[in-house]
């Protein structure tokens, strides 16, 4: 699902900017991180990220991918998914909104729209006069392949 609503390049000045602000020294490691969620397009883990940082920065560990993870995350650069036991998994702040299936066996995570659910979610909100200001549905399932193998 490509729905991003940024370009990698004006994610970064928004970085940098917000480095600025924060009184922050710049970091290649933070815009790589970056770069690699937006071209990965998926979910990854921690673990993930650092081993496809690896590859272009091998002095890069594990702890300070987590450190830069919380502040890109902090400052909504990223958002974080708990899809399971296995711990979260992050993806790009900067795309529409969208739900997501995720299969509980091999941790497959499906991203969907669908309209009559949003519609749906504003009704149940007016009903209670309320605004709804945000939500995150997540659909927890075993998915078609790992119902063949059981």
């Amino acid at each position: 699902m490509n729905n991003r609503l940024e370009t990698l390049e004006s994610i970064l000045d928004r970085l940098r900017s917000s480095i600025k602000k924060n009184g922050l020294k710049n970091s290649k490691q933070r815009e790589e991180i970056l770069a690699v969620l937006y071209k990965s397009g998926t979910h990854l883990s921690p673990e993930e990220i650092a081993s496809e940082v690896k590859v272009k920065d091998r002095t890069t560990s594990i702890s300070s991918v987590y450190r830069i993870l919380s502040f890109l995350e902090k400052e909504n650069f990223i958002t974080a998914l708990e899809a399971d036991k296995s711990g979260r998994r992050y993806e790009i702040a900067a795309k529409e909104h969208h739900d997501h299936i995720i299969c509980l066996h091999c941790g497959e995570i499906i991203e969907f729209v669908d309209s009559e659910i949003e519609d749906r979610q504003i009704k149940v909100a007016q009903k209670y006069s309320a605004k709804l200001i945000s939500h995150n549905m997540k659909l927890f399932v075993i998915c078609q392949k790992c119902q063949k193998i059981k």
